[in-house]
């Protein structure tokens, strides 16, 4: 008999969505944030990356960009795009950004992120009525509760690209129902394959919790363990390699770029643990698990339910402990983040415990209201739980307010629905549902609210995108004449992508990608970069300026226009590539292959020549006459750029240094001898230059000897003229025979994972295949029968003809109690 109907599902995904959305939305007004008030909502890396990102994306769909999926031209001076792809834009979501204006990009953010929250909650209460009949309004608080947790409304709302990892875990516990009941193969590794090129950080980690719930789910039920883990094993493996074609280039991505910064893993108290338990707290380096209260309470009441198996009982409240306890263990948080201590919030697996948490209290709430015994017991637990907290610096007076009245609500409601009557048909009247809806919306804005508040107290914040910058994009796409030259976003700084945000070409540039070539280059030339070498910064100078082929950046409020910028390829006589020392200046020369600077030892530049300011460590301004820059240094997570003064103007003055740290030194640019070395490199350059998506060309003059140097960081995966090409001072280089040349880029580890994808579709159509005779050949011979090839169990969850719980086999009059049991509480109030 069907126990469920889509009608249910769909009622109780949509209210679990509606509920979502509405708790986001109700919060961020609350706190009056972006885009309900002037609070800003873009902070670190959501202002710096996923913005940027996401506007390079609607660049890419609206046919707009520079560059395609395997070669960015706008940032770092020409980079690999692809790994970033497959860390930032992968979602199946992210191209949504494309249907809004491209001056509304950050609310069309907004929107995929409340979107995406909904979406978790909506495919919760799903798999909660796929794993157990219940009624459909249960489903849907607990599946809102879950994408409610405070992981997602204090961390992943700044970082959307986990929200693809908070819909990954109820689906992928989908899939692990679909594994044990031998269903949907093909399906099943799709589904696993879009999870993780969705993002697969966090799947990996979904990906752990839901093998986790399927070890619980086969304890529970019996069956064939071996069998079903066999298939397991190959659904997951089979939907990894799917996902390879981006997943390896990734990977390599990651081998090459910029070291970042190692870190020791240190658990927190476990009494601010408790404390992030509850609603309206946020911290940093805790571990964000808030869950509406009603969840921890169920789940905690479900151990003194004795309506439910003793063993099925042990096993969810088992995986509970197991994974909270996980969180603060060293080698098994390293296991959950990949073998490496993330650098930033160390506890990134916390939807996972909000996750199982949530399926404790399906375990037993799907069998109707506990009793009085067990609502009793769970409501002790949760108030020993949050008596642990009370030592906590992380608790807030809201807070404990909030959980306590959670508390006393949720036990109120299931006190309420509580007659002599059999667990299956105790139901919640609509009043009590609604206090509960009420509970969870109030809990979880509240929540919402606290973060947005705090995280800009604690956390460096951008203003939103607005009209001067799309001014200011639209001045610098006027100015744009790439390939002939390039154009920089310039100074001041609205994000760290910039060039991505604004337009044009230039070296700024923010991933976990950043190739370690690049930092180093930029370093030596005296760039200037934050978040320990992987955010690089604008470089605002004319000799690279000129090195690079900037013809024209935004400075001072308007474009402005080089009066000397070198061809994208040139040609360097033979010998020897540049070997850098510890000075920036004479590092520039060296790329540039000719003497332009004058180093003063008293710091004061002749009257006409620009003077130019290189102060890696000192934090403050530098000042000469009414021009100052802005100096942010202080290692290792910081290096201030070389800054550029303007022209000295009165005989003897130095420039001024106004704040703390070692004042570097001073350079004095000749311009006229910069003006005669670009024009003797124009003279041997390439004649036409013409860029692709994943590569570049350039007509050379003819007889053209010496070394062909491509203004790009020499960056894995560039092959010229046939091989791998060599290193001129960081950037692309080959030798010059004459005529045309060409140069390809191909990410590191493309034609690896698309070979791996090949072999992973190859396998999931030959077991697709053996899937289907195999049902064809028992079809024949049980016809009549009542179950499917491989599917151990009917759609009520039951196996091997066992109850579900691992006892012994129901009878006729049990089991047609139970369906109408679950027939009512499928439809309930």
């Amino acid at each position: 008999m069907e126990i469920r109907t889509p009608r249910a599902v769909g009622r109780a995904a949509g209210l679990a969505a509606f509920l979502t959305a509405l708790a986001v939305c109700a919060g961020d007004a609350v706190a009056r944030a972006f885009p309900f008030g002037p609070r800003r909502r873009g902070v670190n890396d959501l202002s710096n990356q996923f913005v940027p990102y996401h506007a390079h994306l609607w660049d890419l769909l609206h046919g707009r960009g520079d560059g395609g999926l395997l070669l960015d031209w706008q940032s770092g001076w020409g980079t690999s795009f692809l790994p970033d792809l497959g860390t930032y834009l992968t979602s199946p979501f992210a191209p949504l950004v494309g249907l809004f204006p491209r001056a509304d990009i950050e609310y069309a953010l907004y929107a995929v992120t409340v979107l995406k929250t909904a979406v978790a909650a909506a495919a919760t209460a799903a798999l909660l009525l796929r794993m157990r009949p219940g009624a459909w309004w249960a489903a849907g608080l607990l599946g809102s509760s879950y994408a409610l947790c405070g992981w997602s409304v204090a961390e992943a709302t700044y970082n959307p690209m986990w929200l693809d990892g908070l819909i990954a875990f109820p689906l992928l516990c989908l899939v692990g129902e679909w594994v044990r009941e031998g269903r949907h193969r093909p399906a099943g590794p799709l589904l696993v394959a879009v999870c993780w090129v969705a993002n697969f950080y966090t799947a990996y980690m979904a990906t752990l919790g839901a093998g986790l719930v399927l070890l619980v789910r086969l304890a529970v039920a019996g069956g064939s363990a071996p069998r079903v883990l066999g298939r397991a094993a190959l659904t997951a493996g089979t939907g990894v390699g799917l996902a390879a074609p981006i997943l390896v280039p990734v990977l390599l991505g990651s081998r090459h770029a910029y070291p970042g910064v190692t870190r020791e893993f240190t658990p927190a108290d476990w009494t601010d643990v408790l404390a992030r338990l509850m609603p309206a707290t946020y911290g940093f380096a805790t571990p964000a698990v808030f869950v509406c209260t009603a969840v921890p309470l169920l789940a905690a009441s479900l151990l003194f339910r004795r309506d439910v198996a003793r063993r099925e009982r042990l096993l969810w409240t088992g995986l509970v402990v197991t994974v909270a306890v996980s969180m603060q263990w060293g080698p098994a948080h390293l296991v959950w983040h990949a073998f490496a201590t993330p650098n930033g919030s160390p506890y990134r697996q916390s939807f996972v415990l909000a996750g199982v948490l949530v399926l404790a209290a399906w375990a037993g709430l799907g069998r109707g209201l506990p009793d009085r015994r067990s609502v009793l017991g769970g409501l002790g637990v949760t108030v020993v739980l949050g008596a642990g907290a009370l030592a906590s610096p992380q608790l807030t007076g809201w807070g404990l307010a909030l959980f306590a009245a959670g508390a006393a609500v949720t036990a109120g409601a299931a006190l309420g629905g509580v007659r002599k009557v059999p667990p299956g048909r105790r139901r919640a009247g609509p009043l009590a549902v609604l206090v509960l809806a009420g509970t969870l919306v109030g809990q979880a804005a509240a929540t919402t609210a606290y973060a947005d508040r705090e995280r800009l107290a604690r956390l460096d914040d951008y203003p939103a995108f607005g009209a001067a910058d799309v001014r200011r994009a639209a001045a610098l796409a006027e100015a744009d004449g790439w390939p002939a030259y390039r154009t920089d976003s310039g100074l001041p700084r609205v994000a760290a992508n910039e060039p991505l945000l604004l337009g044009g070409q230039g070296g700024a540039y923010y991933s976990s990608h950043t190739p370690a070539v690049l930092t180093e280059t930029m370093t030596a030339l005296g760039g200037g970069w934050t978040s320990r070498g992987r955010n690089l910064q604008s470089l605002d100078n004319p000799v690279t300026d000129a090195v690079f082929g900037v013809g024209a950046r935004w400075r001072d409020g308007s474009v402005v226009r080089g009066d000397a910028a070198l061809p994208l390829v040139t040609v360097r006589p033979a010998g020897p590539p540049p070997r850098y020392g510890p000075s920036p200046f004479r590092n520039q020369e060296l790329l540039l292959g000719a003497r332009v600077y004058d180093r003063p030892a008293g710091g004061a530049c002749p009257v006409g020549r620009d003077v130019l300011v290189w102060a890696p460590d000192f934090t403050g301004r530098a000042t000469l006459g009414d021009r100052s820059a802005s100096l942010l240094g202080g290692a290792p997570k910081r290096r201030a750029a070389m800054v550029w003064l303007g022209t000295q103007r009165v005989p003897g003055t130095r420039p001024v240094l106004t704040g703390r740290g070692d004042p570097g030194e001073v350079g004095c640019l000749d311009r006229a001898r910069l003006r005669a070395a670009v024009a003797a490199l124009t003279a041997t350059a390439a004649t036409h230059v013409e860029v692709t998506d994943s590569g570049i060309r350039a007509e050379l003059p003819p007889g053209a000897r010496g070394t062909v140097v491509v203004a790009a960081p020499r960056i894995a995966g560039w092959t010229c003229e046939g091989r791998p090409p060599g290193t001129y001072g960081g950037l692309i280089a080959f030798p010059a025979t004459g005529g045309p040349v060409a140069c390809d880029f191909r990410p590191p580890g493309l034609r690896a994972g698309v070979g791996t994808g090949l072999a992973a579709a190859l396998v999931l159509a030959l077991w697709t295949l053996a899937g289907a005779r195999g049902t064809r050949r028992i079809g024949g011979a049980h016809r009549g029968g009542t179950g499917g090839a491989g599917r151990p169990g009917g759609e009520d969850g039951r196996v091997d003809g066992r109850d579900g719980r691992g006892g012994a086999p129901a009878g006729p009059r049990e089991e047609r109690a139970r369906a109408g049991a679950g027939v009512r509480a499928g439809h309930g109030s």
